[in-house]
């Protein structure tokens, strides 16, 4: 029994020590630049290899959240879009919380396989193991409707007080000098106070 219980002893003191592998798993900072009328992460291929993931699979799940058109350049990933640094790296981390973390020990230590056509999280840690559920795409990310600068085409709604023409876009309020009711026009956005949008007709 003594022997027994010095090899279970000399077992366990030899088993791998698992307990810090969550605490070296830290996500990339995304970093993130806009270019015209995209959005580059550049760094992409650093965080899929973080996650041990396929960057297709990576890139096919933000793609999806963001609802956006999107492709890898090399390293990096291109969105088309403006979106900001806090939108990508909450997408992220939903896809860390979905493909990667172990919902057993929460580590990171996990394969996905497929089981009759089932996508299965493996936990290599703890040895268990969950199917992997499809969500449905989430909404796309809302962007500011409107930008300083840029032309939209609007329709005129009603006329204000100062002979104004106001049309309506998302959550906006934007004041057209020089239109009328019922008039679809192309404007140039000037200025920008809160909700309210001051432009130009050209």
């Amino acid at each position: 029994m003594k022997d027994y219980e010095a090899l279970l002893d000399r077992a366990i003191a030899n088993l791998p020590d698992k307990e810090t592998t969550d605490a070296r798993f830290v996500i990339p900072e995304p970093k993130t630049m806009v270019e015209g009328k995209t959005t580059i992460l550049d760094n992409f291929s650093n965080i899929a290899d973080v996650l041990n993931r396929d960057p297709d699979h990576l890139m096919k799940f933000l793609t999806r959240e963001m609802g956006t058109a999107s492709k890898i350049d090399g390293s990096r990933a291109i969105f088309q879009g403006r979106f900001s640094k806090d939108q990508i790296k909450a997408n992220i981390e939903a896809y860390v919380e979905e493909f990667v973390m172990c919902s057993e020990c929460s580590r990171p230590d996990t394969q996905l396989t497929k089981m009759d056509r089932v996508l299965i999280l493996k936990c290599a840690a703890c040895g268990a193991h969950r199917p992997v559920k499809k969500r449905r795409a989430a909404a796309p990310v809302k962007q500011d409707a409107i930008e300083e600068g840029k032309e939209y085409e609007v329709h005129i709604d009603a006329v204000g007080s100062k002979g104004d023409g106001i049309a309506k876009v998302d959550k906006y309020t934007i004041f057209v000098p020089g239109t009328s009711k019922g008039q679809a026009v192309k404007i140039r956005v000037k200025r920008l106070s809160g909700t309210l949008a001051f432009a130009e007709k050209i």
